[in-house]
């Protein structure tokens, strides 16, 4: 009697696993829907073909293949679509061309860039990528998407964006979730409870994590955007050692005074004294911290200076959509169309970083030329991968 019994919760339980495992696969074959009441036919991206032949790790990154010149296709609502080469009634391509011809040569150049023999991790498989290194790829499950953020690249009112869509917090006033980004309070957005990340899923979803990230980058649709990387990195130093902040005191500012900042004696506990005596880190000091050996046995970079192609996996991800802060205002405009949530939100419209490429000479007037050279191999995989020009006016000219 007792086997028999044995026998019926040993059915039982394998049912069930049979059940759990339909369901986590079915929808990769296409015969489970888990968002019902939308038409997939409707949120499929565009065409994309494979890229030539590459390593594997490169795998499934490819740009939008366009019909001949003149041609139309259909958008994802049904409505003839021009191809690029065609022309608006003023004889100018409209913003959505520009920004589709925009995306296909980005797109291009991170293949490019990646199937070199020199760029750095080309052969590493997206599943030998560290669950803590996938931290800054959020998932918005409710409309299938998927956002690196990359800090001092607008990505404050990025996450206003994704708190707003996944409704993943909510107003005091109202008792509701957010339905404006720019009404969320930016030092809220930072907090990671926030967010659903890749490096999460384990938590959640156990021994199905990979699997799950897997269906998803191949469904939902990937974005991100990017910065020229010197300017990025002078506008990290200016936010985090440019004003008091007592987190980055602490952990960079008291450790780049004292290895590089000839400091007598005790440093001041906290930043607010060590900038009332005059003491902060100078750039030049910033730099050398970067360039040592001993700052990257310590551990990875800090997100805010880490390189994005460590931060997002370009070479592995295959990103949908690639904006640049330089364009940030036509790129966010044309993203929220692609990503067909126009209708829900706009992009927060606040102030703009003051950090410009023109400052790029005042800061690294200073900065001896053999660190400069030692400081662009560092960027190099970021300015090659997005297609930012080499800075040759910093190199060589200052």
């Amino acid at each position: 009697m007792g086997t028999w019994r044995g026998l019926r919760v040993a059915f039982v339980v394998g049912s069930l696993f049979v059940i759990l495992l339909i369901i986590a696969y079915w929808d990769d074959v296409g015969g489970f829907d888990l968002y019902p009441l939308r038409d997939r036919k409707q949120e499929r991206c565009p065409q994309t073909t494979a890229a030539p032949t590459l390593p594997a790790s490169l795998a499934g990154i490819s740009t939008t293949t366009w019909a001949p010149a003149g041609t139309t296709n259909k958008s994802a609502e049904g409505r003839e679509r021009p191809q690029p080469g065609s022309e608006d009634k003023d004889g100018d391509e409209s913003p959505d061309l520009a920004g589709s011809w925009d995306q296909v040569a980005r797109k291009r150049k991170i293949v490019d860039v990646c199937a070199g023999d020199d760029f750095p991790g080309r052969t590493r498989a997206f599943e030998e990528i560290p669950n803590r290194e996938l931290d800054h790829l959020i998932v918005d499950d409710t409309h299938q998407i998927i956002y690196c953020y990359v800090p001092k690249v607008a990505c404050t009112n990025w996450k206003r964006v994704m708190v707003v869509l996944s409704q993943s917090l909510v107003s005091p006033v109202s008792g509701k979730p957010y339905t404006d980004p720019e009404s969320v309070p930016p030092d809220l957005v930072h907090n990671s409870s926030l967010h659903l990340t890749f490096a999460k899923f384990w938590r959640h979803y156990g021994s199905l994590s990979r699997h799950l990230m897997a269906l998803k980058l191949q469904h939902y649709t990937k974005f991100l955007f990017v910065r020229d990387p010197f300017v990025r990195l002078i506008s990290a130093f200016r936010n985090k050692f440019g004003r008091p902040n007592e987190d980055f005191y602490r952990q960079f500012g008291s450790v780049i005074l004292r290895r590089y900042g000839n400091v007598s004696g005790s440093l001041p506990e906290t930043a607010a004294e060590a900038f009332a005596a005059g003491i902060k880190p100078t750039f030049q000091q910033f730099v050398s911290y970067l360039l040592d050996a001993e700052t990257e046995k310590e551990s990875i970079f800090n997100e805010h200076w880490r390189q994005v192609y460590r931060l997002c996996h370009p070479c592995q991800v295959k990103y949908d959509f690639i904006g640049r802060l330089e364009t940030l205002e036509t790129d966010a405009e044309y993203l929220l169309k692609l990503l067909r949530v126009d209708h829900l939100l706009r992009f927060p419209s606040g102030a703009r970083n003051r950090t410009a490429a023109s400052w790029e000479r005042d800061w690294f007037a200073q900065i001896p030329v053999s660190m400069r050279t030692e400081l662009y191999e560092l960027y190099r995989p970021d300015f090659e991968l997005f297609g930012y020009p080499e800075p040759d006016g910093v190199l060589h000219h200052l």
